[in-house]
């Protein structure tokens, strides 16, 4: 059976498990409701049993969608941590720049589609039980393994600069400090990678951090080694300057009072409205 869809359309996706499933795999900060129930309810007509809920997702990873167009390359994917995966934007609202963006697109009338693989607390150079794979290593499946891709969107490394000097128990023993340089190593791994593949690479500044646990004036040089590098370097195919969207022109290691969240860190709505804003859409 077929399912017709439209752009922006909200889909809704009902699992049912016969059995134990034991440990789940799940998307942390969802921002989406998900329902639970005991029992099998796929043919409920009324949702009075799920008395459950969870803003996290569990499972599905995502939903591939075919028509006149899957033969073209025409999906942006927007790899990064918790900017990306839209900590901060209000939930249950479509809030997150990757929301903004492909608004934009749909506006424009630009048959392109947009996947968020954002990671809270994700890093581009260190996995981490807490804040799954390296983005080095998971590029090839969160990335390349897709279809269609034609343009992929790096917004990693700010957790690599925030939590570079942090011991805890989700940092493993091999948890050292980077340099600027190793950082952007990672960065041109992950271009060559997308370059053989044929897809072009748009590299993403580094966030104002001052609001991380634990910054400090040497978190500052670090950032803005690695965003000088991102901006001058030409190793991307185009830049989209997110730090400079958020930033506080009169303190620019801060973000604007209006564009943070309440934890001082992450954008709130107007933030990710002004990054998605701060894209060329040809760019994609």
């Amino acid at each position: 059976m077929s399912l017709p869809t439209s752009p922006l359309e909200k889909l809704v996706v009902t699992l049912y498990f016969a059995g134990k499933t034991g440990p789940a795999t799940f998307h942390r900060v969802g921002l989406a409701t998900s329902y639970r129930a005991d029992g099998n309810h796929l043919n409920d007509a009324s949702a009075e049993a799920y008395r459950q809920s969870s803003q996290s997702s569990y499972f599905l990873s995502g939903v591939d969608v075919s028509g006149p167009f899957r033969a073209r390359r025409n999906t942006v994917v927007a790899l990064g941590d918790s900017a990306t995966d839209g900590v901060g934007a209000t939930a249950e609202a479509d809030r997150r720049y990757t929301d903004g963006l492909a608004e934009r697109l749909v506006a424009g009338r630009r048959k392109v589609g947009v996947v968020n693989a954002g990671i809270a607390g994700n890093m581009l150079l260190t996995s981490s039980s807490c804040f799954g794979e390296k983005g080095v290593t998971r590029f090839r499946r969160d990335v390349l393994g897709r279809p269609g891709v034609r343009t992929v969107i790096v917004e990693l490394g700010g957790n690599d600069i925030g939590a570079n000097w942090a011991t805890g128990a989700c940092f493993p023993s091999s948890h050292k400090p980077v340099s600027a340089r190793q950082i952007t190593e990672g960065y041109r791994a992950l271009i060559r990678a997308a370059h053989a593949r044929g897809i072009k690479v748009v590299g993403a500044t580094v966030i104002p951090l001052s609001g991380y646990p634990g910054y400090s004036a040497r978190v500052e040089r670090l950032r803005a080694q690695v965003n000088h590098w991102i901006r001058t370097s030409g190793a991307y195919d185009a830049v989209v300057d997110f730090d400079k969207a958020l930033a506080d022109p009169a303190h620019p290691e801060r973000p604007r009072p209006g564009y943070v969240s309440e934890d001082g860190l992450h954008p709130n709505d107007a933030g990710y409205q002004a990054i998605a804003n701060a894209f060329d859409l040809k760019s994609l």
